[in-house]
């Protein structure tokens, strides 16, 4: 069998890859990228409603702090706009709504300083971790042995502020408070500044957009790769040698080169064979990475019709039987047709990701119907995204580390194995989770590979 030969192989077309094997090229290296789908983008995608409007149904978010982002945007002639933000937000609580503005719903006194407290006390213990070395910090076998949950029950006595709370962590992790680690908690915020920075939308993560969608972005990156890339090549088998590896694909082509770049999530490697095996405690750690898990949904209206009543489209619900516990304004600036966006995560998203695209669709217009009334329930068009069901992905937004996790196997997260170096957001020490932090991982790796050429 043939195998086609060049100096560096990247396997993952998302903007990590992407990213990396840019790098590689401007180098003066040859590169393959090999990508197991027919496009480009990972955890980035869009879709076209009928009118012809674009929506990421992916990661779409940019802000203070993502200079990468920002430099790629301008270098590829691209341009961003800011989430609308104008107008009062609404709580839905008890069954009834109110109208807030800021990031923090208003609660009654006691249980609003309930909930400024676990934020302000969240904060302070994540500004002490060192979000490059998380497991050295004299509390993180501490803090590693317990939940999030765990954290928030011993901190407030308020179940409203708890519940509030609870609904910022899915909103950030797509999984319950139940399920992963306090150390990896505050890690993940420390890499993205501060909690209070990722749930913010001025001035925090959720301030820009980009025109044309994140995968737009992707693709004028690929464009530049395109002797380079693959796609409909999922990747089989590696073998590695010190001096090399040989990458063999599910369509039977093979290639070789003397350094390899992973940039796809950790579920995605546990399905790769190895020859030889990887170290034990390489395979250990990805299994105590699990996805996320998030739907993503988005109603497309004539207009957006809540900003005449000066609402913001931006909304939180605290009642237990919400599907969706956030709403987002999605509209396009420049475009006329208004876009409503919500999450359904974690113990949700594995429910409703199991239940039929019409009855699905039914539920979150009720749900959006609840906080904007039943104008909500007539969209000119809807999607939905089940992350959990992509072929090559298998979750949303990113892996979180459970308990134990960190102390146990992190100082393995981005060490080369031979010839094999690791890249992709779950990598990152900066803005982990996000496309910055896929980037910031993407030039790590790249370093590590340029710097013992």
């Amino acid at each position: 069998m043939n195998t086609d030969k060049a100096d560096l192989i990247v396997i993952g077309a998302g903007i990590s890859g992407l990213h990396a094997a840019g790098l590689l090229k401007q180098q003066g290296k040859s590169v393959v990228l090999l990508e197991a789908r027919d496009r480009v983008g990972g955890r980035s995608m869009n879709h076209e409603f009928a009118n012809g409007d674009l929506v990421d149904v992916g990661g779409q978010w940019i802000g203070p702090g993502h200079d990468r982002m920002y430099a790629l945007v301008k270098q590829h002639g691209l341009k961003t706009y800011p989430l609308y933000n104008r107008g009062m937000n609404l709580l839905r609580f008890k069954q009834s709504l109110g109208e807030y503005s800021g990031t923090i719903p208003r609660l009654n006194p006691v249980h609003l300083m309930q909930l400024g407290w676990l934020l302000w006390r969240f904060d302070r213990l994540a500004s002490s971790v060192n979000p490059a070395a998380p497991y050295e910090h004299q509390h993180a076998t501490k803090w590693d042995a317990m939940t999030v949950q765990a954290w928030m029950n011993r901190n407030s006595f308020s179940e409203p502020a708890r519940v509030a709370f609870a609904i910022g962590i899915k909103a950030v992790f797509t999984v319950e408070p139940k399920e992963i680690s306090m150390l990896h908690a505050l890690f993940y915020a420390r890499s993205g500044r501060s909690l209070d920075c990722l749930i913010s939308v001025d001035g925090g993560a959720q301030q820009d957009r980009i025109h044309g969608g994140t995968q737009g972005i992707c693709q004028a990156i690929a464009d530049g790769l395109a002797g380079e890339l693959r796609l409909n090549h999922p990747v089989k088998q590696v073998q590695h040698k010190l001096e090399g590896v040989t990458v063999s694909c599910a369509n039977g082509e093979r290639f070789s080169a003397r350094k390899l770049i992973f940039a796809i999530p950790p579920n995605q490697l546990l399905r790769i064979g190895f020859e030889p095996a990887l170290p034990g405690s390489k395979d250990q750690m990805w299994q105590r990475m699990p996805a996320g898990s998030c739907i993503k949904c988005v109603a497309q209206y004539e207009k957006p019709f809540w900003r005449a009543r000066g609402l913001s489209g931006q909304s939180v619900g605290l009642d237990s039987e919400l599907l969706v516990n956030v709403t987002f304004d999605n509209t396009e600036k420049g475009k006329t047709a208004g876009l409503l966006m919500g999450f359904i995560e974690g113990d949700n998203a594995r429910l409703w990701g199991q239940r039929s695209d019409a009855a699905r669709k039914q539920a979150v217009l009720t749900c959006f119907a609840r906080y904007f009334g039943d104008e909500a329930l007539s969209p000119i068009d809807y999607v939905d995204k089940d992350w959990t069901s992509e072929e090559w992905t298998r979750g949303c937004y990113a892996a979180n580390f459970g308990v134990g996790a960190w102390t146990g196997f992190g100082h393995h997260l981005t060490t080369p194995v031979g010839a094999i170096h690791f890249a992709g957001t779950e990598t990152a020490s900066e803005w982990y989770g996000y496309f910055e932090g896929a980037l910031q991982a993407a030039e790590r790796a790249v370093n590590e590979i340029l710097s013992h050429s």
